[in-house]
């Protein structure tokens, strides 16, 4: 089982990434949960190297690799490889990062017009990222991710299985996730993490949960709001994960759209799966 979630990969966020418990872990060997600390910041490269070498050990004793995450950028970077773009330049980053949002966006506009369509203002991290790129290369993302780099899609045999459960059920079962981390643990993780005095822009700092629960630790919400923030945060980022989903990957992958504890889904993914065994 190897891991393609990007909060599961950092050892500070066990209950906030909902990573399996020791009982799951020891059913069968499971990779690249954990391996990465909160202050590392664990980047769609990163992962899809460590991601390959994984998948090289497991065919090498003749073992059958199972990737498991939402992360689609990690997995589209793994199959498709990735765009090859210099690095950013320092100032150009430092720049960027001090800006205002409307002062990115206007940017973005100016510069990268296709781009600034494509992505929603309030996604400012996708924003910044397309934003120091054409202004650090002088070519857009878009034409960078043109040219990949890397990737084992035509390598391997992939068979894929796309969950896209109801909505009203997925969004009943972010709510039962987040109260349950809440109540198991999650305090005490985020005051771990704030302990560490990291930077605030790493990509641990920023998971789900961790800026609410954060909140909840220094008096700023009530824990009835943190709740209710906490639980908005995750359908918003399910909502965005079922659109990708549904969309992005290519069409012959099976889409199940059955509840996830119906036993409809599970045995439509297990035929599969055996299908040409």
């Amino acid at each position: 089982m190897i891991n393609a979630d990007s909060a599961q990969v950092y050892a500070d966020l066990c209950v906030l990434s909902a990573r399996p418990g020791p009982d799951e872990l020891a059913r069968v060997p499971h990779r690249l949960f954990g391996t990465w600390d909160a202050a590392t910041p664990c980047s769609a490269a990163d992962w899809a190297k460590a991601a390959r070498t994984e998948i090289e050990q497991a065919h090498e004793v003749g073992r059958v690799p199972l990737l498991t995450g939402g992360t689609g950028l990690y997995l589209r970077t793994l199959l498709d490889g990735i765009a090859p773009v210099p690095p950013i330049d320092p100032q150009v980053r430092a720049e960027v990062r001090a800006a205002s949002v409307e002062q990115n966006y206007c940017d973005l506009s100016r510069l990268d017009p296709a781009a600034a369509t494509r992505l929603h203002p309030a996604d400012t991290t996708r924003m910044a990222r397309a934003l120091e790129v054409v202004r650090s290369t002088g070519r857009t993302l878009c034409e960078w991710q043109a040219e990949r780099q890397g990737g084992i899609g035509k390598e391997v045999e992939v068979r894929a299985i796309i969950l896209l459960p109801p909505r009203e059920w997925l969004y009943h079962r972010c709510d039962q996730r987040f109260a349950a981390m809440l109540a198991d643990g999650a305090v005490s993780e985020v005051r771990a993490l704030l302990a560490r005095r990291l930077d605030p822009d790493v990509p641990a700092m920023r998971a789900i949960g961790v800026r609410e629960v954060a909140a909840l630790i220094k008096g700023e919400l009530t824990r009835e709001q943190a709740l209710a923030a906490g639980a908005q945060a995750t359908r918003n980022y399910a909502k965005r994960q079922y659109t990708w989903f549904a969309h992005q990957p290519p069409a012959e992958w099976p889409r199940f759209t059955d509840p996830l504890d119906s036993s409809a889904a599970t045995q439509a993914a297990l035929a599969l799966l055996r299908a040409k065994d």
